[in-house]
């Protein structure tokens, strides 16, 4: 009352003050007094509904809590009657409110009557009357609308016209009437002043929710009521409606004459054709049906409500996964149950009809999938491409409730155990983020987990739901999972793979030269012949780059084009890297390559290890080859927990004597310069990661061992090349492989690889010898800094989209809503252009000499052995022999075992036509990625992909590169793909 009067006394001063001070504009002001006294009329009835709605809900809750402290003095028997008459009582006065509003509250009672899985029983069935027996309209009123649209009287459009009312909603009132030709018909005519009813809702509803983000910031619902109010008010549209109604008709192919052919998942429903429109009125085919609530009828006719829900799921599921185009109400009265055999559901009332962008449709299917599945980081994936961001990185807890969301729904019967076990969950998320946070008990009331919220996903939210509540109002139990899992395979099984069926498939990057311009004529032959699903392939040539290619897509379920800055799991080829962590603490006077690992890692002594050097362990002769080898089947997520197994390797006994036998090293190899890395250099294994060459090289953002939260969006998933794992049955031993991997045990090893390796936990977990991420150009610009004895290269090609470096390492997850003038800005660091435009200084080495000593000599003069790293002015090494370091020839030849495949932690590679003397070095990794250089050449490559397979596709790529810059073909990655020698290592 006092803002009234308030109000009220600044429009009578201002009146004053206009005739007093000028009479002349008096008229003209006194006439924009007019009408915004009709606004605030307007605003007046607002502000009555919106009381209303207050006065109600507050009664509501004050009788709820005296039922509450009264439930305390009664005994248990009769401690549910009491509930009973309280949900009895205050169902009647939520239809009283409703019945009065009309309007957009009709349809949340709609809602609210679908819920029996989660309501009392006495709203569900004093609400159900919601559904299609609201109080009819006057007939005078329809009429009146009909002949207005139509601009004719009732005879001249009906032969008959029944007066009443098939049902009464929300919207319209619909009639059943025979045309002039005789055709029945239904006729849906719109309530007069229902659309300014609708509008002011939808404001009521925008400020109760504006209100409640402010009271109580977890429930900010503003994303959910802005879409509402964008698309709510299309019901409203008969013509609109009826173009839906022929497009969802179409889809679901419900107008197939009998010759046509249906797809694998063809729904069986009907949809009654449109014969006529305008804005208020439709005209639509009759349909003789039954109502899903009419349970007397449908047994009668001996219709299995089971499958009459499932079907209409399994339409649900067509239109939002296949088509992308789908009814967002589908609430039990607007279903019928045709009276014809085979009983088919009848899908009716289109106004609220959803279409989703083929990105979206894709995310939501990928959703559903990850859910399915229990793939995290597709799940995290999934919620990037919708643009749902969070404010915390808490996978496992994001999983249950996704989950959740796709839950099987529970008859009416469960529904009171349905509701406790929800509210269960609810409270155990909850205290998982207070104890993750460390927030107090208010703070976590106030805490909301999202930090952006898509629009698009409210109506597909409110359709889950309806269709639980639908079958748990039918009594019958809805297996979800089971039922869409086909349709969303189906969208993202069908997606554009291949060169032949998307134009797109080598991503959109200038070519660098001409045997760049080969190589993507190889790739696209290679895709089309399905041996490629997403690969990068990056080479460096005289320090500067020559190749830059990204194709195909990030997995089989992920239509999303590889792009240069792509993660891609590389396994064994992480061991390169490690390697390289080793040298750099050597070269930095940390660690010595003759040292007893048992100095460095005093809890390393014991079981027959003080022997060991390091050099053994970089040369795979330690005898630790089989250390940890058993981590597979149950013990596989062992390898997961970094404290754990170094606890292994420190309890762990050699087999060979050390420096005698080279055995691949295949897990324990990482574990074991892990350990090493972290006791010479006293600081944690990514962090010396870090120091050593992600800083330098500036590939921020692009190579990790241990994936940190928030990358998950640019992961390539890993898939298996089938036809080659069929071969493994061929395959002979390897002599210089591990007992415990052997290729006769790698068909079950292959099988349970990709799954595994593209689990959330797995790529997190820090396994130095399998588990590196990162895209072609970051591995190939490391390997073409060690090709020039550690000189940094000049910045990456500036064609490439995104740049090189420009992602943040570790990415953050916002601490509170983006503040409202800040959207839209972009971090200066962040952005995807050179900030100052200018062109780094690289000095090219002479090679006058064919030395590798004296080149390496030359590249190192202003830096000076074991020169701390920040005195190295653009290097990584200043050892001048570190090339001999890494291959193990020269002086370091002692420490590697004669003859060997590998080096000081690199395979040594040789020219195949060559005189036998070492040309290179690199690592390889299970399925293919890899990275190497030719240091007489210097000449650097890395290959990175998502489908696994003996190599043959590498090899392929390698073998046309060399030949065409004409460089010798390493020995090591030649010929690879045959069932003999696959690259697995």
């Amino acid at each position: 009352m006092l803002a009234w009067f308030l109000f009220l006394s600044i429009i009578v001063s201002v009146v004053v003050y206009a005739v007093w001070v000028s009479p002349s504009r008096t008229f003209l002001f006194l006439n924009s007094i007019s009408k915004s006294v009709k606004n605030i009329m307007g605003w007046g009835n607002i502000y009555r509904r919106r009381m209303k709605v207050f006065t109600a809900a507050l009664i509501i809750y004050l009788d709820y809590k005296a039922v509450q402290q009264r439930g305390k003095w009664t005994s248990k028997s009769k401690r549910t009657a009491l509930w009973e008459k309280a949900h009895e009582r205050n169902a009647k006065r939520v239809l009283s409110l409703i019945i009065k509003l009309e309007g957009l509250w009709v349809k949340l009672g709609q809602y609210l009557s679908t819920r029996a899985d989660v309501l009392p029983e006495a709203y569900i069935s004093l609400l159900k009357q919601l559904q299609d027996s609201l109080p009819p309209r006057p007939l005078k009123e329809v009429c009146r609308t009909i002949q207005k649209e139509f601009g004719k009287s009732m005879d001249d459009l009906f032969a008959e016209f029944v007066e009443k009312p098939l049902a009464t909603a929300s919207i319209a009132q619909v009639h059943r009437a025979t045309l002039l030709n005789g055709q029945e018909v239904v006729v849906k005519v719109q309530h007069d002043g229902i659309k300014a009813i609708i509008l002011e809702d939808l404001k009521n509803a925008k400020s109760i929710v504006n209100w409640i983000a402010w009271a109580e910031p977890q429930y900010d619902f503003n994303p959910m009521i802005d879409e509402w109010c964008k698309e709510a008010p299309k019901e409203l549209d008969f013509d609109h409606e009826a173009e839906n109604t022929r497009t969802v008709a179409a889809n679901l192919g419900c107008k197939k004459s009998p010759g046509e052919s249906y797809s694998s998942n063809r729904v069986n429903v009907l949809i009654p054709e449109v014969i006529q429109s305008t804005k208020s009125v439709l005209i639509l085919e009759y349909m003789d049906g039954i109502r899903l609530n009419d349970t007397a009828s449908l047994e009668a006719f001996g219709i299995d409500k089971q499958n009459i829900v499932e079907e209409i799921t399994r339409a649900y599921a067509h239109q939002i996964y296949v088509d992308g185009f789908f009814n967002g109400d589908p609430h039990p009265g607007n279903f019928l149950v045709s009276k014809e055999a085979p009983h088919r559901p009848i899908l009716l009332d289109f106004g609220l009809t959803k279409k989703l962008s083929s990105s979206m449709k894709h995310a939501l299917a990928k959703m559903f999938l990850a859910s399915a599945e229990g793939d995290h980081v597709a799940l995290l994936s999934a919620f990037s491409e919708m643009g749902l961001r969070l404010r915390l990185d808490m996978p496992e807890q994001v999983m249950e409730i996704t989950s959740v969301f796709f839950r099987s729904s529970t008859p009416a019967t469960e529904a009171q155990q349905n509701l406790k076990s929800l509210a269960e969950q609810r409270e155990k998320n909850m205290k998982a983020i207070q104890e993750k946070l460390q927030l107090n008990q208010k703070e976590v009331k106030r805490f909301n987990p999202v930090d952006a919220f898509p629009g698009d996903i409210v109506i597909f939210g409110r359709v889950l739901n309806l269709l639980r509540g639908l079958s748990s109002t039918m009594n019958v139990r809805i297996v979800y999972m089971d039922i869409m899992k086909p349709f969303a395979e189906a969208v993202l099984g069908n997606i554009n793979k291949t060169p032949a069926a998307n134009a797109q498939w080598i991503y959109n990057t200038p070519v660098h030269s001409d045997v760049e311009a080969k190589l993507r004529r190889l790739l696209v032959e290679l895709g089309n012949n399905d041996k490629i699903l997403g690969i990068q392939v990056c080479a460096y040539k005289d320090g500067e780059v020559i190749i830059d290619t990204a194709a195909g897509v990030l997995g089989r379920y992920d239509p999303r084009p590889v792009q240069p800055d792509t993660l891609f799991s590389v396994f064994s080829a992480t061991k390169g890297i490690t390697a390289g962590m080793l040298h750099w603490l050597v070269d930095n006077g940390k660690l010595k390559l003759d040292e007893n690992v048992a100095n460095i890692w005093p809890e390393f002594r014991g079981n027959g290890k003080e022997h060991i050097k390091v050099h053994h362990i970089l040369n795979h002769t330690s005898g630790l080859h089989n250390a940890l080898a058993d981590l597979r089947g149950e013990n596989a997520f062992l390898m997961t927990e970094w404290d754990a197994c170094l606890k292994l390797i420190e309890a762990s006994q050699p087999e060979t004597e050390p420096g005698k036998q080279q055995l691949y090293h295949y897990l324990s190899f990482g574990w074991l310069c892990g350990g090493i890395v972290e006791h010479a250099s006293g600081k944690k294994f990514q962090e010396i990661l870090e120091e050593a060459l992600i800083r330098p090289l500036k590939i921020e953002g692009e190579l990790y061992v241990g994936i940190p939260p928030g990358v998950e969006a640019r992961l390539a998933n890993l898939t298996l090349d089938t036809d080659d794992l069929k071969k493994f049955s061929e395959m002979r031993n390897r002599a210089e492989m591990p007992s415990t991997f052997q290729l006769n045990n790698i068909s079950e090893f292959a099988e349970y690889l990709p799954a595994f390796f593209n689990m959330l936990n797995v790529r997190r977990a820090i396994v130095p010898a399998a588990n590196g991420h990162c895209s072609a150009r970051a591995l190939a610009r490391y390997y073409a800094a060690l090709a020039d004895c550690g000189v940094v290269p000049p910045p990456h090609s500036s064609a490439s989209n995104p740049p090189l470096g420009s992602h943040p390492h570790i990415p953050k997850f916002p601490s509170k809503k983006t503040d409202e003038k800040q959207k839209g800005k972009v971090d200066s660091g962040l952005k995807n252009e050179r900030s100052d435009g200018r062109q780094n200084v690289y000095i090219r080495i002479e090679e006058e000499d064919d030395n590798d000593e004296e080149k390496c000599s030359k590249s190192s003069r202003d830096t000076s052995k074991g020169a701390g790293p920040e005195n190295k002015k653009g290097k990584i090494f200043s050892n001048p022999r570190v090339h001999e370091a890494f291959m193990g020839v020269g002086e370091y030849e002692n420490m590697c075992l004669r003859d060997g495949v590998f080096g000081l932690g690199f395979r040594r590679l040789k020219s195949k036509d060559g005189d036998g003397s070492y040309s290179g070095f690199g690592h390889s990794g299970m399925g293919g990625s890899t990275g190497f250089c030719d240091v007489k050449n210097r000449f650097a490559m890395a290959v990175t992909l998502n489908k696994l397979s003996f190599g043959g596709v590498t090899a392929k790529i390698v073998e046309l590169i060399c030949s065409e810059l004409n460089l010798p073909l390493p020995e090591g990655l030649s010929g690879s793909g045959d069932i003999n020698r696959p690259l697995i290592n």
